[in-house]
């Protein structure tokens, strides 16, 4: 789980991994889920998009 979120900490977040690695514990699972969020609303539309409705 660690290395799929420093992998879309680099990529999408601009951050190196090591520094979402050297965040303490409680920072680490604030970005875990604050990616799993976003990940979720995306899939969301991602969803709503393929069945053609609108906003």
């Amino acid at each position: 789980m660690e290395a799929n979120v420093a992998y879309y900490c680099l990529h999408k977040l601009h951050r190196w991994p090591h520094e979402f690695l050297e965040l303490d514990t409680d920072e680490q699972a604030f970005v875990i889920a604050a990616v799993n969020m976003k990940l979720e609303r995306d899939k969301k539309e991602a969803q709503r998009l393929k069945k053609g409705k609108k906003r």
